[in-house]
């Protein structure tokens, strides 16, 4: 006889056995369920005692011998159903799922017993968990109704669902009340005061899911912004408390924000994304292995191993779905295991189904003890009932506050309820928009309009929805929020060690160094594909070869030839000039959004990131000029001598790196592409015409502009590595030795980036304001 037979016929008899003993004790109706639980888990321990030493074929033959046929079959699926544990992980409730809806599934007709074997399948569910390392709750095993759809274990986008494991963090209670907030909207000659939200009142414990709900320009993502530290002004008014205690901002290290539309470098795949934000997010203690693994949890934990060596994707790179990169963004924020994660709309854009997933993630996030705040547009009625409390905004005012579940009951002993079925997200939203078509109207508002007053009433006979606004705005004044605001003031039973956890020092989560040198690696990997696109070759390679051919073989032993060459010359220091001026001008404007995001999560210091951004882009500027002027220097014939040729290339890199600062600084301070691109324009116009070749005698109170031109610099530099050993000028200019030049293009490269990096310190200490 096999191993699978003898397992089989074993766990027949013990199923037999087992069903007699539960008859009995159902017989008895104290501690009947007890009973029951006590009886699966000493068959559990038996059968596994039983399979690690099997007994002999004649015990087994003896004791599976008066099963009879039905019994044999049920014995054999029982088997096939104790199979399917062993072979997966323990850690993930996919196995629960399978394992209960298998047990389901049987034929209760199979035996002479239905309740017997009812409740032996039930008993027998402990069994399987005991395969896979789980502890099943009493309740668990009492409870034998199948799942329903929403539990269903497969994901469309992502596979398997994955269960969350996160490790333990610092509980936060978030509270606020009457929270007001209002912008000053500027005119022409006068200026007027605008109210977002008025006297917002709630709270959200660890562990659940809070949903801000209304309809659009109701203030969600205003008030998600205030309770996650991102909008901090003078005229914001009220109390948001974090465990009792005021926002500090060195709280940013356990909040998490998932913004709308959040962003992310397109040209990085799914794995170096979120691998660079572990290394980067992660406090000091864990190592870089520890780190990576960290990342690589995160990927499984949200099923992303599909797509995790696929680039993020933008507009013009074809990447991951909608789906995958709200995950990606998700994860960018748990890999840090917040205590506090906001989200703003995190299901837009998404099908059905994989809103669900999303959503059913949050609640898994929220069940490992983390406190959840997510704006919620239109839900489907599966969402909804997925959320623990609900805020209901309508024009920036509190319409409801309370369990999700309770919603419905409270707008029905307002007077207001559903006349049809439908989907209780969508009644919200029609009252938050004062529409009451298929709605019941309550009697306040029935007797404002049989009165005949026209300001109430609207063309259908209902009242107007200002009208229904104000009905629901005073419904809850009077009935709810007096009470939920004593709710409140009552302190938390937290002692004063874990709330001062909350407000603790910032700690980075890498040196200086480790940051920079991240950082550098992430700008070369992010920004070579557009560095070394077909386009921005193409016009380097073919803008070298006209000028080549233009200036083909030409000689500077002749006047004429001399000036010929000195035109080309200055053509070289303006192209290089003028290219990366435009090139750098969108550096800072273009990853704004990036810089606020990471700065806002203290993921590394300005200062880092300055001197990485722009010193990643050094490698790659130096290869087209080398490029170029390869081309350039033997067509058109220049001095063929080691010496020139590097000191051209040396000249040429300097004053790339010079133009660069100009369009950092000047990106930098107006942060403004279009107001940006015209100063720029003028900018270089002005130096290339004081350049020294179109104007020789400049007026005197004019002729300082040619000093902090990087043109003119490195116009004479080229005349003097080209020209020094034949003539001792050109074009009115001295040829000497260029100590002077040179130093003063290394001061612009230094000026104006720290001319750039004032600008975003101010832009940074203006945004924390």
């Amino acid at each position: 006889m096999t191993r699978s037979s003898s397992k089989t016929a074993l766990f027949s008899s013990s199923s037999s056995y087992f069903c007699q003993k539960r008859v009995e004790v159902g017989m008895e109706k104290v501690n009947a369920c007890g009973l029951a639980r006590t009886k699966s888990d000493q068959l559990a321990e038996s059968v596994v005692a039983a399979l690690k030493s099997p007994p002999s074929s004649e015990s087994l033959v003896a004791e599976g011998g008066g099963s009879g046929g039905s019994g044999g079959a049920i014995s054999r699926k029982s088997s096939r159903r104790l199979m399917v544990s062993p072979g997966r992980s323990g850690g993930r409730n996919t196995h629960i799922r399978k394992s209960r809806s298998a047990q389901m599934k049987l034929e209760l007709g199979e035996v002479s017993s239905g309740a017997a074997l009812s409740r032996a399948s039930s008993a027998s569910l402990g069994l399987s968990f005991s395969f896979t390392g789980f502890t099943v709750p009493p309740d668990e095993i009492a409870d034998s109704k199948p799942f329903s759809d929403d539990d269903s274990p497969e994901d469309i986008e992502a596979g398997t669902r994955h269960k969350f494991q996160t490790e333990p963090t610092l509980p936060i209670f978030l509270k606020f009340t009457d929270v007001t907030y209002k912008i000053v909207i500027k005119g022409m000659t006068t200026s007027e005061e605008k109210e977002i939200l008025n006297g917002i009142t709630g709270c959200v414990n660890p562990g659940e899911v809070l949903a801000l709900m209304g309809p659009s320009g109701s203030g969600k993502t205003t008030l998600l912004n205030l309770l996650g530290g991102r909008l901090r002004q003078p005229t914001v008014r009220g109390s948001i408390t974090y465990n009792d205690r005021p926002y500090f901002k060195f709280l940013k290290s356990r909040i998490g924000f998932v913004a709308q539309d959040d962003v992310l470098f397109p040209h990085l795949t799914v794995r170096e994304t979120l691998t660079y934000a572990a290394r980067l997010r992660l406090p000091k203690t864990l190592t870089k292995e520890q780190k990576e693994k960290r990342a690589i949890d995160v990927i499984h934990e949200l099923g992303l191993e599909r797509c995790q060596d696929t680039m993020i994707g933008g507009s013009f790179v074809r990447g991951v779905s909608g789906g995958e990169r709200k995950r990606v963004s998700i994860g960018n924020e748990i890999l840090i295991n917040p205590s506090l994660l906001f989200l703003d709309e995190p299901t837009s854009g998404l099908d059905s189904t994989t809103a669900l997933r999303i959503v059913q993630m949050l609640q898994d996030i929220a069940e490992a003890g983390k406190t959840v705040v997510t704006t919620i547009h239109q839900p489907s009625s599966r969402l909804f009932h997925k959320f623990d409390k609900l805020i209901l905004l309508g024009k920036g005012s509190l319409l409801y506050f309370g369990k999700a579940s309770e919603a419905m009951v409270y707008f029905q002993t307002i007077g207001c309820s559903p006349l049809i079925a439908m989907n209780p997200a969508e009644f919200l939203l029609d009252l938050a928009n004062g529409n009451i078509n298929d709605v019941s109207v309550p009697s306040e508002l029935e007797d404002k309009v049989q009165m005949g007053n026209a300001e109430t009433e609207t063309q259908n006979g209902k009242p107007s929805p200002a009208v229904v606004h104000e009905y629901l705005v005073e419904a809850y004044e009077s009935r709810v929020a007096e009470t939920e605001k004593k709710k409140l003031m009552v302190p938390l039973p937290l002692d004063e060690e874990v709330k001062s956890k909350v407000s603790s020092k910032r700690e980075w989560g890498a040196s200086w160094f480790e940051q920079f040198s991240m950082l550098f690696c992430r700008g070369i990997k992010e920004r070579r594909h557009d560095y070394f696109s077909w386009l921005r070759i193409t016009q380097v390679l073919s803008t070298a070869v006209i000028l080549g051919l233009l200036w083909w073989q030409s000689d500077a032993k002749t006047p004429k030839g001399l000036q010929d060459q000195a035109g080309l010359l200055f053509f070289i220091a303006v192209f290089w000039g003028f290219f990366p001026v435009f090139t750098a001008i969108f550096t800072f404007p273009q990853e704004r959004a990036m810089l606020n995001k990471e700065r806002a999560a203290d993921m590394y210091r300005l200062s880092a990131y300055f001197v990485a951004r722009t010193t990643s882009d050094l490698p790659l500027d130096l290869i087209l000029p080398v490029l170029f002027l390869v081309v350039v220097y033997f067509m058109a014939g220049l001095k063929l001598s080691a010496g020139p040729f590097f000191l051209s290339i040396l000249t040429v890199f300097l004053c790339i790196v010079a133009a660069q600062g100009l369009g950092l600084a000047i990106g930098a301070t107006l942060m403004d592409l279009k107001r940006a691109t015209t100063l720029a324009s003028v900018t270089v116009m002005t130096f290339m015409l004081a350049g020294g070749f179109f104007v020789k005698k400049v007026p005197i109170f004019i002729a300082w502009i040619r000093y902090i031109s990087f043109n003119y610099h490195t116009y004479k530099l080229l005349l003097k590595v080209q020209y020094k050993h034949i003539t001792t000028s050109v074009n009115g200019m001295t040829i000497d030795s260029g100590f002077t030049e040179v130093a003063a293009l290394i001061a612009m490269v230094f000026g104006y980036r720290f001319l750039a990096y004032l600008s975003l310190r101010r832009m940074q200490v203006q945004s924390e304001a």
